[in-house]
This record gives C-alpha cells, sequence and structure tokens, in this order.
C-alpha cells in the first residue's frame, strides 16, 4: 500500500506544483521502476500497435468453463479491434508477431509470489520476439484466481474484465505515464455513498464477515450474498451497483497474497488493491478495505 499513496502524492504534485520538477522527476523515475520491476509497460509506440491489431482470444486446453465465459464477455463486449478466437498451439505460432494482440489467461507467469503462491491473470499483450512469455508487451492484466481454484466464482466478473480492459488500453494512449506511476491503483476512488456495493459473504475477512461487523467502517449500503445470488445480481446489469471481485488462496492458508477489485457492470473499476497474507492479517476483504473506501 505504500507505493499506491506514494505514487498517488505524486500524481497530486504533478497536477498543482511546477516548481520542483527536478526533485518529481528523480522521484518519479524511481517509483516508475518499481511498478514495472515484474512486468514491461507497452510503450506509446506499442499501444499504437495494439489499436491497430487483430486481438486473439486465448482458449484454454480441454473443457475448461472459463472458455465459455471468456467467449460469451468478447463476442458481446469486445470493441476496440477485430478479434478471433485461437487455442494454446496457435498462439505458440502466432506470439512472436506483433500484428496480433492477445487477451491470454497467465498461468504461472506474472502471478508467482515470493511465499509460492500462484495466480491466473486475464491478460491483454502484444505479439513480441522475446522468446520469454514475461516479456511480452503488457497493456492490461487483472488477477482472476488462485490457480489451484477450481471453483467458478470469478465468472460473474468476466463481462466487467473484459470491458475495464480496453478501457484501460484507451486510457494508456493519454495517461500511460500516470498509469505507470501507480499500476491499476490509479483508479481508486472513495465515496460510494451513492452506490450498492455487492460482495460475497466468502470474501470477507472474519473480521468483516457480518453486515453487524462492518457497518462502523462503512456506512454506506452493503449487500452480503452467495454465488448464485452474486451472478444473478450482476447479470440484471445494475446501474447503481457495484460489485467486489476477490481473488485469493485458500481460507487455511497463511502465505501469498490477496487481491481486491472493485467494478461496476459498465467495466469502470473503482478500487484495486493487494496485499501480503500472513497469519495476523488473513485473507478476505477487511474493515480496513471498507475504510479505504467509505
Amino acid at each position: 500500500m505504500k507505493k499506491q499513496h506514494i505514487a498517488y502524492a505524486l500524481r497530486v504534485l504533478l497536477a498543482g506544483i511546477n516548481s520542483q520538477k527536478h526533485t518529481l522527476v528523480v522521484a518519479i523515475m524511481l517509483f516508475s521502476g518499481m511498478a514495472m520491476a515484474n512486468t514491461p509497460l507497452a510503450s506509446q509506440k506499442q499501444i499504437g500497435m495494439f489499436i491497430n491489431s487483430t486481438t486473439c482470444v486465448v482458449l484454454e486446453n480441454g473443457p475448461d468453463p472459463y472458455n465459455a465465459y471468456i467467449k460469451d464477455a468478447v463476442e458481446k463486449h469486445w470493441k476496440s479491434t477485430p478479434y478471433e478466437f485461437i487455442d494454446a498451439t496457435e498462439f505458440e505460432k502466432r506470439r512472436f508477431d506483433s500484428k496480433y494482440s492477445f487477451l491470454v489467461l497467465m498461468k504461472n507467469v506474472f502471478g508467482m509470489d515470493p511465499g509460492g503462491v500462484s495466480y491466473n491473470y486475464v491478460s491483454l499483450v502484444l505479439g513480441d520476439k522475446s522468446q520469454d512469455m514475461t516479456n511480452m508487451p503488457e497493456l492490461c492484466s487483472i488477477p482472476l484466481l488462485y490457480s489451484d481454484d477450481a471453483s467458478l466464482n470469478y465468472s460473474y466478473a468476466i463481462p466487467a474484465i473484459v470491458k475495464f480492459v480496453q478501457i484501460h488500453a484507451r486510457n494508456l494512449e493519454k495517461k500511460r505515464f500516470l498509469i505507470s506511476l501507480s499500476g491499476l491503483s490509479y483508479y481508486n476512488s472513495s465515496g460510494f455513498q451513492d452506490k450498492e456495493l455487492l460482495i460475497l459473504k466468502d470474501n470477507l475477512a472474519p473480521e468483516a464477515n457480518s453486515s453487524e461487523k462492518i457497518k462502523d467502517s462503512y456506512p454506506n449500503f452493503v449487500k452480503l450474498l452467495s454465488a448464485e445470488e452474486m451472478r444473478k445480481a450482476v447479470e440484471a446489469n445494475p446501474k447503481n451497483a457495484l460489485f467486489l471481485l476477490h481473488v485469493g488462496p485458500s481460507k487455511s492458508m497463511s502465505a501469498g497474497k490477496c487481491f481486491e477489485m472493485i467494478f461496476d457492470v459498465d467495466g469502470n473499476l473503482y478500487y484495486y488493491n493487494s496485499r501480503r497474507i500472513t497469519n495476523d492479517d488473513p485473507d478476505g476483504f477487511r474493515l480496513m478495505d471498507f475504510r479505504h473506501i467509505r
């Protein structure tokens, strides 16, 4: 969280202060380097190449339920570029060609945690000659699920993710520098007073697993739902609601990371955070997280 707060402060300084340019440049270079240490953000030229690319939506091998969800969402909501669906074999043939971009589920690539826990990301990357997939220029990467999670609790979020990936790619055209400072926390906002917040009950930390525990930290309206209730609620296309996508390992684990993302059904991202999980700070959306968005 420290990097996110510092990056936000730098954005404020950039917007309002012109007199301390040299100091800011040094600070910005340092923090931009940290933000880019894991994967290469597409350059301005590569962002332009994406706009003129054909996007290949890579389907998983075998009868993976993800395939049906991503196909349905892309067919309904992908507007940015021409697209086609390909399999992993065709991906290996095309991924070195920059006339293609790829919407692909990256496994054990971007998400390897120091604790040995890995995650799957929905990633939008550009074809590149590098032999290492981690060096493919990235436009967007959204954590979707813990790699060993066999549940389908992410399915309700796929349409919003497909929409957000395109919103983010458009924002990179003009705001790449600012986004590079803070990553997805660039979108963080607060003050959800006029919004209904939908949350899966199972995604809450033990300290925040009931409406009674939440109310003092978050006075706005929260609806705690089962997985099936969440799916139906989001499919109803509520225009005055936000929903949480939580990605984390098994509740029994005290290692790894968890990720919190709050979207609306139009694909706008309102909140992003990630943190390490420990015995003292277990998996789940916490009272502290509620206080961050109140």
